[in-house]
């Protein structure tokens, strides 16, 4: 078994027990408000972080360099993981998926004023075409756009823009830093919203937040493996096989059925997304998506992968 296929094999071990985590998240958002659930997870996170910061024998302090653009990362990353615990909880989960998929393409839009990056004509076709899969999948002219699906949009396109400032500052700014601001200022404006509707958690209940936390590393060191023994251009689209748990636990969890609209559209939008990994693995000067070492959607309820790179000193 050669390095590429384990890698590739860890890469959709990660994106499964992410799906489980979404999972989760799906099913907590039912029954409780999305900052209670993004208190919870986040207060279960904390260990990971302090031991990160333990063993970070980085002889720096822990003021950021770049604090406005630390602020915005922080900030999308928060109103991303709101955004996206709604439309887990509001949306059907392959409905959800395929929309936050479009997040490749934010990145390639949000990297020309950013980063100043170029892109080509034939990535400006492949994010219109991506684009275009959206309008497949929301179905404008026959259906109603909810406010749901504007949350799914809005999710990926912060996912987007945290990952760009991430791999703006990330070579500049200590990565225990950024994960401890982004989760201490997750942790402080969650629990300040909590009196807007609280409600008391059985044991189960906080059972599943410690889930959201505990999955999500686990997927995270299994995103590491994967990266240390394959091509980022080959594990960065093994997250497409979420839309396969999705259909999954869709379908066995909540009667959902995926729609053709969805699948068509799903489709468009990862082969847009896939082309344009191909096409910044070999052409990128700044390779926005890569570098960041993390396709998924990534919010406040976990490090980023991106950010654990850093503290390994893997590049």
């Amino acid at each position: 078994m050669n390095s590429n296929f384990k890698g590739a094999l860890f890469a959709l071990a990660a994106f499964a027990l992410f799906a489980v985590h979404d999972l989760f998240l799906k099913i907590l958002g039912g029954t409780y408000a999305p900052f209670q659930i993004l208190f919870f997870a986040v207060l279960f996170g904390f260990p990971l972080t302090i031991f990160m910061l333990l063993f970070d024998k980085t002889k720096a302090n822990l003021r950021p360099k770049h604090p406005w653009w630390l602020a915005l990362r922080v900030a999308s990353s928060l109103l991303g993981a709101l955004c996206a615990v709604y439309a887990f909880a509001t949306l059907p989960f392959s409905q959800t998926y395929a929309i936050l998929f479009t997040m490749p393409l934010f990145v390639t839009i949000l990297s020309v004023p950013i980063l100043g990056e170029r892109v080509g004509w034939r990535r400006a076709i492949s994010v219109l075409l991506g684009l275009c899969g959206v309008l497949v999948v929301l179905q404008p002219s026959s259906t109603e756009i909810e406010f749901s699906h504007l949350c799914a949009l809005a999710a990926a396109f912060l996912a987007a823009l945290s990952s760009i400032v991430l791999r703006k500052i990330g070579n500049e700014e200590r990565s225990v830093v950024m994960m401890l601001i982004g989760q201490t200022g997750t942790f402080l404006v969650m629990s300040s919203l909590l009196f807007l509707d609280y409600k008391p958690m059985p044991l189960e209940d906080l059972g599943l937040t410690a889930g959201v936390a505990f999955f999500g590393t686990a997927a995270m060191w299994l995103m590491i493996a994967a990266y240390t023994r394959a091509e980022a251009v080959l594990v960065s689209p093994m997250q497409y096989s979420q839309i396969i748990w999705a259909t999954i636990f869709g379908y066995l969890l909540f009667g959902e059925n995926l729609s053709t609209n969805t699948a068509i559209g799903a489709a468009i939008i990862i082969l847009s997304g896939i082309y344009i990994l191909v096409r910044e693995s070999g052409v990128s000067a700044t390779q926005p998506v890569l570098s960041t070492r993390d396709q998924r959607p990534s919010f406040a309820i976990r490090p980023r992968v991106g950010d654990i790179f850093r503290v390994r000193g893997t590049k």
